[in-house]
This record gives C-alpha cells, structure tokens and sequence, in this order.
C-alpha cells in the first residue's frame, strides 16, 4: 500500500466556513462538555499505526465539527502534533454525517470512515481498507501543576483577592473572561490552565476567543484553533508577532496550559534597550523558545517606560473562556 496524503479538492461551503475572520452570530455555543450537539463526539483527535509498503506507520488526524454535520479533518504523518515526529499535511479531508457514520474523503486518495469511536481508512471507492485509528483524549502533561514555594497563587478556585472588582467566578468555581490581576510585575514565570467553548458553527477569531496578555501588553492568543495551520492570531500565537512552532491546541471543552517564562524590557534613560522575551510551552509543549518581542500588541498597555505591568489580563472577547489553576512565579 502506499502511504497516505491527505489530499482533495474543498469545496467552497467549506472554505467559507474556515476562513479566518469569518464570523457567525447567535451560532450555538456549548461550555460543559456534558450538554452538547451529537457532533461533539466526533470531532476530536483519531492516532494509531497504517500499515505501508516499508511497514507499520504512525498516523494522527484531527477532525473538526463545522456545525450541523459537516466535518473537516488534518492528517498528520508520524502521529499527532507534539507526538515525535508528526508532519502535517498540506491539504484536508471535508465530509459529513450520514446517519450514525460520518464519512470524510481525501480526493482520489482515501476514504475517511467514522464510527463507535474509531477512524477506518479505506480506498476512495471504499473497497480496499488501510487501516484503523482510534479516537484519543491527550492530557497536558503539566495539567494540575502545583505552585512552587515562593509563588504567588492568582486563583486557585476560591479568593478572588488578587483580581480587580470587574471579575468574577462561576458556580463552578471558574475564572471568567476580562479578568485583571492586582498584582503587578515585570519578569516571572506563569502557569494558566484555560477552558475553549465549543462553537461549531463560528469561525476565526469568532470561536473561544480570547488571550492571556503578559505584563497586560503582550498576548499570547487564546483561541479554537483546533486542527488548523497555527498563525500568530491563533492559539498559542504571541499575536501579531510570531506564529506558534507547532499548533497543540486540543479540541474545546479539553482543559488547556500555557506555562510561560517572560522577561520584561530593559529601559535606560527612559528609552527601551531590550525588548521583551518569552518561551512558551502550550500542553507541554515548546511553541516559542526566548522568542523576541519588539512592541506590545495591539490593544494591550503601551511600552512607555520601565513601570511594571499587571502581572495578567485575560482578555474578554465575549466568548465564554474559562481559567483555573493559575500560579506565577517572580524573576
């Protein structure tokens, strides 16, 4: 058998609904993983090994729910993004529910077939099968990570102590959007566990939109980007400046970590001399590795002197984003 590329021709009602920037309003939008639409069980990540003509190999696809349906799918040889040596492919696979079965081609290439819970890959005419992938739940592997000796504990579920009088909390005991710390800072290292909404039929920077905002002038994007190319205006992005190394966002609903190690810049005489940096693992993962920020992002506090910032803002996008389990650690 040869080894499969997702390849395929998108047809343009799909194209229209990934395109980024594209907005939907009064799309549903679900935030407990308990109460959602039946495609939610679908989406999600799919891994295991196909056999080929040089023996058995690793495989991820990421399928995305679009709303009512319709689904599109990323291949990604090696395995899934973060797994080793995954290499994503440059075109996807689009379908829809058939009944109980969701069905996705890759144009002349396979046949992507969805049900209880795992993949089967088969030939386009869907005579001939390649294979089977399973659906796969991955886990951050620094989610839960406890607050080191000396940290300073933003919220941990209960006080809101360190937040500004607009934020608050849900029953749940969950941080809420447009949330700003108190405390202020310059260099530190932060851990902050986030929560994307699912909203299957909205689109760029319309689906789980939000930021964690260091220092409250760089952001680092918060965003349902789930299964696609990984710009800087998507999730793990510092926005505006640099697009993540690799795109780990999980599906919405899937508890989520930033751990960031930031440093502030230097200014001498009123006048910058070193421009702010920051390495960022998303999930465990390095996206930005001391990458260089030349200027505060849009929207965010202006680089005007040496004066400390907040040590955080999430940003309000009017999505309902949520956010646990956040610890920060002074330089």
């Amino acid at each position: 058998m040869y080894k499969i590329t997702m390849t395929l021709s998108v047809a343009c009602a799909f194209a229209t609904l990934v395109a980024v920037g594209a907005e939907h309003t009064n799309a549903p939008t679900y935030t407990d993983p308990n109460n959602v639409d039946d495609d939610f069980a679908i989406q999600g990540e799919y891994s295991g090994e196909i056999p080929t003509e040089i023996g058995p190999e690793m495989w991820g696809i990421q399928v995305v729910a679009l709303g009512k349906g319709k689904f599109m799918a990323t291949g990604y040889s090696g395995g899934l993004p973060g797994d080793g040596g995954a290499k994503r492919e440059e075109t996807r696979a689009y379908g829809e529910r058939k009944g109980d079965v969701v069905e996705l081609l890759a144009e002349d290439v396979a046949r992507l077939v969805i049900a209880d819970g795992k993949m089967t890959i088969l030939s386009p005419d869907g005579e001939e099968e390649y294979g089977t992938l399973k659906r796969v739940q991955r886990e951050s592997p620094t989610l839960g990570a406890k607050p080191p000796q000396g940290a300073i504990v933003l919220f941990d579920g209960n006080s809101l102590e360190h937040w500004d009088s607009n934020t608050s909390k849900t029953d749940d005991r969950l941080l809420t959007e447009g949330s700003t710390s108190k405390n202020k800072g310059q260099s530190y290292k932060a851990h902050v566990e986030f929560r994307l909404p699912y909203m299957p039929e909205s689109s760029g920077q319309a689906r789980g939109n939000s930021g964690f905002y260091v220092q409250g002038r760089y952001e680092i994007q918060m965003l349902d980007s789930f299964g696609l190319d990984g710009k800087s205006n998507e999730c793990g992005g510092a926005y505006g400046a640099a697009p993540p190394k690799l795109n780990m966002c999980f599906p919405p609903l899937s508890w989520q970590t930033y751990d960031v190690d930031f440093t502030a810049p230097e200014f001498k005489n009123g006048k910058k001399v070193k421009n702010a940096r920051l390495t960022v693992r998303h999930n465990g993962v390095v996206i930005h590795d001391d990458q260089e920020l030349p200027s505060h992002t849009p929207g965010g506090v202006d680089e005007e002197s040496a004066d400390p910032g907040v040590l955080m803002f999430l940003q309000d996008h009017t999505n309902p984003v949520r956010y646990r389990n956040i610890w920060v650690v002074e330089k």
